[in-house]
């Protein structure tokens, strides 16, 4: 009977259902990865600066806030999309991290943490009140040609922005992988990161490789500041829960990992997506500190951390 149309039973909705939940969870475990990419590149750089000098960065997010302020002025002055400012940024930021390490943290490496922390959180300070003067407390969006444009994969909707980013994170972090790899300053860094009194015995500069490490960890603040400003809106209020997000992430991924680094950032950024839309966004941060206590209790050195 060609006029008999089929009705559906309850089986084929509950089917149909569970297919549409499938594909809800696997399109916000993709974009939750691709931002996750973002978030490992800024944790990288507090990694990499940790490893080698031992010093931890209090002021972090604050300096990823500044990025993606950058990131806004060069496209509202210039029409740089932030993918190519995140270039002239990157180097900017170098420079910054190398003189602030030679100026500011140079003296206080061998001090008590006590003292770097306070240094470092009074920096952190100055700095957000700085961009709060400058820029006031609104958000600062970049609304770019391709923000809404989206890739349809099979039953997957992706973000064209969060791809781009995904990418460039990656391209980054590589290009940071093989510099410690395969040339002799990135040799030199890791020495001194392994054996700090054979490196200075061998005749290798430490102060200066010092200020290098930190100007590479501003590197990678610098190029994430830039491509999270393609993802969410610069605000001065974001730097203290981005340094915070960066202390998780190295700490799942493990103190002084890179690979780690960017391991943690996927983590924190599906459980993120996942724990934002199956149960309550304001509940995100929750969810990561769960995983940063469970990482905590079945492997304290981290993911992909070496055993003290």
């Amino acid at each position: 009977d060609f006029g008999h149309r089929h009705k559906p039973t309850g089986e084929d909705k509950e089917f149909e259902d569970q297919h549409i939940m499938t594909a809800i969870t696997l399109n916000i475990i993709v974009q939750g990865l691709l931002t996750g990419l973002v978030y490992g590149l800024m944790a990288l750089g507090l990694s990499v600066i940790f490893g080698v000098m031992r010093v931890v960065n209090f002021a972090h997010g604050e300096f990823a806030v500044v990025a993606m302020y950058a990131a806004f002025i060069l496209f509202e002055r210039l029409h740089l999309d932030p993918l190519i400012s995140l270039l002239p940024i990157a180097v900017a930021f170098f420079i910054l991290g190398y003189g602030l390490q030679r100026t500011l943290i140079n003296p206080f490496i061998g001090r008590a943490e006590h003292e770097q922390f306070i240094l470092l959180v009074g920096l952190a300070t100055v700095v957000i009140n700085v961009l709060l003067i400058a820029f006031g407390p609104d958000a600062r969006p970049v609304n770019l040609s391709y923000s809404f444009d989206s890739y349809d994969v099979g039953p997957l909707i992706i973000d064209k922005v969060r791809v781009f980013a995904a990418l460039a994170a990656l391209a980054v972090s590589a290009a940071l992988f093989l510099f410690f790899r395969y040339t002799r300053t990135g040799t030199a860094i890791r020495a001194c990161a392994d054996n700090l009194t054979g490196a200075a015995v061998v005749g290798l500069n430490v102060k200066q490789l010092y200020a290098v490490t930190f100007g590479i960890g501003f590197v990678c603040i610098g190029a994430a500041g830039a491509l999270m400003e393609t993802i969410a809106d610069a605000s001065p209020s974001l730097g203290p829960s981005y340094t915070l997000m960066a202390f998780v992430i190295v700490i799942i991924g493990g103190l002084g990992s890179m690979a780690g680094a960017l391991v943690g950032g996927v983590l924190i950024g599906v459980s993120e997506a996942l724990a934002g839309f199956f149960i309550q966004p304001s509940m995100k941060s929750m969810f990561s500190f769960a995983l940063l206590i469970l990482v905590l209790i079945l492997r304290p050195q981290g993911l992909m951390g070496r055993r003290l």
